[in-house]
């Protein structure tokens, strides 16, 4: 006898997270989906039960908020869920100069704060069971954050700090944690970041779908990191390395030697 199993997926009522619905719904996954407009959300609800039939839970919950997302957190304590999709947030495409203080701090609320609380629900849960998936929706803005707003890439390389930690914490103990570095994606995000995609070169805007498609192939090949515009996967790979090299050299009693005292000439 098989047990179905559930996932819970944030910023569900569109775009990625709706796309993440559909696709782990066709995998056999009940969902629980989270999202923040009511009406779009029963929307997906109601064309993914269609098509699939599995069972949908719907949380109505803007995770800036903590009373809000404790409610979300509680559900991931209880440890009937066994893949988290941490997709909410959202993006910015002006200069620091020109941003304004309080999206900037809303942004850091949802992309980051929320995203950890969620993340320190889920994870003692899929410890306490020995299995369970993470799946962080971070961006090619973690490593290029000069692409866009500043604010913006600070939170997404926080995203991905995390997960790589993570890994390297519960890997070996049964959780499959992944970070998914969208690039150009064709959603709303460009809308509410103030840019739409339309205006964006169509090189290199991809489908929702594509996206998608591409990073649960990345789970499936066991990628910690899954970037799906980046043609040459071994490019990650070297850099990776080199990362993990270089932080091997911060070990030291002394400042390098460029920091010493020259002496009088």
């Amino acid at each position: 006898m098989t047990t179905t199993k559930t996932a819970l997926i944030t910023g569900a009522s569109s775009g990625i997270g709706a796309v993440y619905a559909d696709r782990l719904a066709r995998r056999g996954y009940d969902l629980i989906l989270v999202a923040r407009n009511w009406q779009r959300l029963e929307t997906v609800a109601q064309r993914i039960h269609s098509a699939t039939g599995r069972r949908i839970k719907l949380v109505k919950a803007d995770l800036a908020k903590p009373e809000e997302s404790a409610k979300v957190e509680a559900l991931l304590a209880e440890g009937a869920v066994d893949v988290l999709v941490n997709n909410a947030g959202f993006g910015g495409v002006t200069p620091l100069v020109d941003s304004d203080i309080a999206r900037m701090t809303e942004m850091i609320d949802i992309n980051v704060t929320a995203l950890t609380r969620l993340t320190y629900a889920a994870v003692p849960a899929f410890l306490k069971k020995g299995n369970g998936t993470l799946i962080n929706i971070a961006s090619i803005v973690a490593v290029g954050p000069e692409i866009l707003n500043g604010v913006y890439g600070g939170t997404k390389a926080y995203v991905l700090a995390l997960t790589q930690s993570l890994q390297h914490e519960v890997g070996s103990k049964g959780i499959r944690v992944q970070a998914v570095l969208p690039g150009a994606t064709a959603t709303d995000f460009w809308d509410t970041a103030g840019l739409s995609h339309s205006a964006l070169p169509s090189e290199i805007v991809m489908r929702t779908e594509d996206m998608v498609d591409a990073a649960l192939a990345g789970l499936d090949a066991g990628e910690v990191v899954t970037i799906p515009p980046l043609q040459d996967g071994t490019a990650w790979d070297n850099y990776d390395a080199m990362r993990q090299q270089l932080s091997q050299q911060f070990g030291h009693h002394v400042p390098g030697s460029r920091y010493l005292p020259r002496a009088a000439a």
